[in-house]
């Protein structure tokens, strides 16, 4: 059974999303003050962080980040605020997915299960260890290891989100190509979205901070004004 953190102060809408996610089969867990957060990451294994923005204590912001920097976690922020600028801070920041309130909680269980199912292949694919280096796939000094979802820069092994390592490994396995955000989107989240030409490009900006030499100046993933991006190999 899949366990849940759910971070939210507005006590209705956490027992809503509390009762929404249980009827549907998984575990939860209701964190209130966003100081608390860490903490209970570090101290319990989750699958999911389920986050609010607004919090007391610490904005859904900065612990988006610390998260995103120290445990390996699917994030999906819930938030009033729908301004785009709100939209790309959250996913420039690590998160995976995005869902303003007012919302369906049936819509809130459809975006849950995605990202559990990605998430556990993930973690599966790692279990496996499987690291046949036919398997591999190399991109200058970038190595992406598909079966175990590992991403390496020269020695040095890159921690990339689900959805950073799914652009990227569909990229690198159809090099050469150029590709519009909306075939992007298509491809990689698969279901209408509030912003999903600003999703691709935040994601796309994340991955060239990682595995470019200098992200302003980018070498392997490529802009093609007018038309999309395209991975040179």
């Amino acid at each position: 059974m899949a366990k849940i953190l759910i971070v939210e102060d507005d006590r209705k809408i956490a027992e809503l999303e509390r009762d929404y996610l249980e009827s549907n089969g998984y575990e939860t867990v209701l964190v209130e003050d966003g100081t608390r957060v860490i903490p209970e990451l570090e101290a319990e294994e989750y699958d999911l962080l389920l986050l609010d923005i607004m919090l007391p204590g610490c904005s859904g912001y900065e612990i988006c980040r610390k998260v995103r920097d120290e445990i390996d976690i699917p994030i999906l922020m819930v938030t009033a605020r729908a301004e785009a600028v709100d939209v790309i801070r959250g996913l420039g920041l690590g998160a995976d997915d995005y869902i303003t309130k007012p919302f369906d909680p049936s819509q809130l269980v459809a975006r849950v299960r995605p990202h559990l199912k990605r998430y556990a292949r993930l973690t599966s694919g790692r279990e496996r260890n499987e690291k046949e280096d036919d398997d591999r796939i190399r991109v200058r000094d970038v190595t992406i290891e598909p079966k175990t979802w590992r991403v390496w820069k020269g020695s040095t092994e890159l921690k990339l989100p689900n959805r950073e390592f799914e652009l990227l490994r569909f990229l690198a396995e159809n090099p050469n190509i150029v590709f519009s955000k909306e075939e992007l989107f298509e491809k990689i989240w698969g279901y209408e979205y509030v912003a999903d030409a600003a999703t691709v490009s935040v994601h796309i900006n994340r991955l060239r901070e990682k595995i470019e030499d200098d992200a302003r100046n980018p070498k392997i993933i490529e802009t093609v004004w007018g038309a999309g991006y395209r991975l040179n190999r």
